[in-house]
């Protein structure tokens, strides 16, 4: 045995060593299915978590709570000290004695206050102002809910995209592997063959380099799938080296079925029920400017206690004050004008509800041309495919014909070879144009506003 034959059983060893190894691996990995990707999606997901959080907030906005109808009720206390000297001079005035009075001296006199009060402001009417901003919050909410929506359908796409990735890669691994599996028995069969004189060494060495070939892509395809695999775990917000498999089986909806979702998609697309959304606070932004232009009527009351610690001075002596009040008090406040300020406002929104028309008018274009295109691109990828399952069985037919004549000795080894190959790709292209019709009537699910309402 020369150096180059045993180099060769070398790197045969390895090969199939690293495949059986990976193989054992791959085995003991489970199967996510679909059902149970999409829930570790929407439990897991980083931007979905994100959108929700959104939902809450303008949730929290849109509470009575936040609405401007409650009165606020403060209170305020304080307390204060004051120490001081004082001399009073009588100026020569006569005591009772007859005699001039002394000056009075008082030194660190002090003086303590203390207040307490409850104060209640309410407003009665603002011109209507509160009612409508509290209609926008609400609508922000809706609005909110739409955009978390989309959030959750952009992401689904993208774990499809991925998670079929992952199933596609699977299918190609097995037929990789069953193409290694020919090409042992073809090199097994041949070895027989030279050793009995039927078939020179050239038929060796040809299939141990096919060997070779369909082991090399096998291990590609093998790390082609762990990448694939950590991605899906990206998505699913999962421990990247929990790898799983996918689930190979894909079912396609009724073609009558889509094209009713899709010719009531301009009822249900999220971008076009959003810029609805969008128009109806800007029409609430409006009456909300008008508001400014009437009246504001307030009431005010306050309940407070006083007490005051007063030193003795020349003329009196000491005193503690303590007091109780209670007032209420209704106002009025009217802008008469402004500067101009509120008109210009209130063109500005009138301005912007018009923008809002106007980009509903480009979105609805731009939504029919989607789906005007992705029905295309579904139709299209669905006839590739049923054309790649008939190239696939003719192929088929082709190689178990060339498989008998091959042990018939009727065609050579590379004529087998390209037979497999020819077998292999359109195996493979199958499983391609198979995914991709999937991903197709995925996104036109999306654009149809149907994604989240069908079994996928």
């Amino acid at each position: 045995m020369n150096r180059i034959t045993i180099y060769f059983c070398a790197l045969m060893g390895f090969l199939f060593c690293g495949i059986g190894n990976l193989h054992s691996q791959e085995t003991i990995q489970r199967v996510l299915p679909k059902e149970e990707a999409v829930q570790l999606m929407l439990q897991n997901n980083f931007g979905v978590k994100l959108a929700n959080n959104d939902v809450l907030i303008a949730e929290n906005n849109s509470d009575f709570l936040n609405s401007g109808y409650l009165p606020s009720v403060f209170g305020l206390a304080g307390a204060s000290f004051d120490r001081s000297n004082s001399t009073t001079d009588f100026g020569g005035a006569l005591g009772q004695d007859g005699n001039p009075r002394p000056d009075n001296v008082i030194e660190g006199a002090e003086t303590t206050r203390y207040n307490a009060s409850i104060n209640l402001d309410y407003t009665l009417f603002d011109g209507l102002g509160r009612h409508y901003n509290y209609q926008q919050l609400k609508e922000r909410y809706n609005l909110s809910q739409l955009e978390a929506r989309e959030a959750i359908e952009n992401t689904m796409i993208q774990l499809f995209t991925v998670y079929y990735e992952v199933a596609r890669i699977e299918e190609n691994i097995a037929i990789l592997e069953e193409a290694l599996s020919i090409s042992k028995q073809r090199e097994t069969r041949s070895q027989y063959q030279f050793e009995y004189g039927q078939a020179n060494k050239l038929e060796v060495l040809n299939a141990q380099v096919d060997i070779t070939t369909d082991s090399i892509n096998l291990l590609n395809a093998r790390q082609q799938l762990q990448n694939a695999q950590r991605d899906l775990n990206i998505v699913l917000a999962s421990d990247l080296e929990d790898l799983k498999l996918a689930d190979t089986t894909v079912v396609f909806i009724n073609p009558l079925q889509m094209d009713d979702y899709a010719q009531e998609a301009i009822q249900n697309n999220v971008s076009l029920l959003q810029i609805e959304q969008d128009i109806v606070i800007s029409d609430y932004q409006i009456k909300g400017a008008k508001a400014v232009f009437l009246p504001t009527v307030g009431l005010t009351g306050s309940y407070g206690w006083n007490l005051a610690n007063n030193p003795a001075s020349a003329f009196f002596p000491s005193t503690v004050n303590t007091s109780n009040s209670l007032s209420l008090a209704a106002n009025l406040r009217w802008n008469l004008f402004d500067g101009g300020r509120s008109v210009t406002d209130l063109k500005n929104a009138r301005i912007a509800l018009q923008s809002q028309e106007l980009l509903q008018e480009q979105l609805q274009q731009q939504v029919y041309r989607d789906i005007a295109n992705a029905r295309g691109d579904y139709n299209n990828a669905l006839a590739i495919y049923n054309l790649q399952e008939q190239n696939v069985r003719t192929n088929v037919a082709n190689f178990e014909r060339s498989q008998e004549r091959f042990k018939l000795g009727q065609v050579t080894s590379i004529e087998f070879r390209q037979a497999q190959l020819n077998l292999l790709n359109a195996l493979v292209t199958k499983n391609a144009a198979k995914y991709t019709a999937k991903i197709a009537e995925l996104r036109l699910l999306q654009l149809s506003g149907q994604l989240l309402n069908v079994s996928i």
